[in-house]
């Protein structure tokens, strides 16, 4: 017994659109698989002096966001200078890092929030202390990196608060 079908879709013709269907899906899958496999390192583009201006991290990276901090209070209580409280910071995230496992070539992302001390912006000791850790022989790495001039910061003392991203790919 025959019925109406409106669309003629037979169910010959409705299996061949299933297996068609099946197909199509299972070649999207196999080639998004293949994209993924081809992709298996953290990739940096356009090196500059201090930093990269891109890096890609493919899918399956382990990640992990350090929240901005600042320096300590050197031993005569004074804070130091740019260069002094960007090195102390730096020095405490290497700590944080390698207790966890990580190391600072793991970095890929630096956020740097600064305000002007006494002799106004020291962007240039910023840069002398970061680069004690970064584009260095013991980690050649360098991150994206953004610094921003700011009006305050939570803590009186602080000329810079930093924050950090790190990824690497698992062993």
């Amino acid at each position: 017994m025959s019925r109406f079908d409106p669309l003629g879709l037979t169910m010959e013709r409705r299996m061949k659109q299933l297996k068609l269907t099946k197909a199509c899906l299972f070649s999207v899958a196999l080639m998004g698989g293949a994209a993924l496999a081809g992709a298996q390192e953290i990739t940096r583009y356009n090196e500059g002096n201090y930093f990269y201006t891109s890096i890609t991290i493919p899918p399956g990276a382990e990640t992990m966001y350090l929240s901005g901090s600042g320096a300590r209070p050197l031993e005569d209580g004074s804070w130091g200078d740019m260069k002094q409280q960007t090195v102390n910071t730096f020095s405490r995230f290497k700590q944080t890092l390698e207790e966890q496992g990580w190391s600072m070539s793991d970095i890929v992302q630096v956020r740097a929030f600064a305000i002007a001390g006494d002799d106004g912006l020291d962007f240039a000791g910023f840069n002398e202390g970061y680069s004690e850790f970064f584009g260095t022989d013991e980690n050649p790495n360098k991150p994206v990196r953004s610094f921003v001039e700011i009006k305050d910061l939570v803590v009186e003392g602080w000329l810079v608060e930093i924050e950090i991203r790190a990824a690497r790919m698992p062993e």
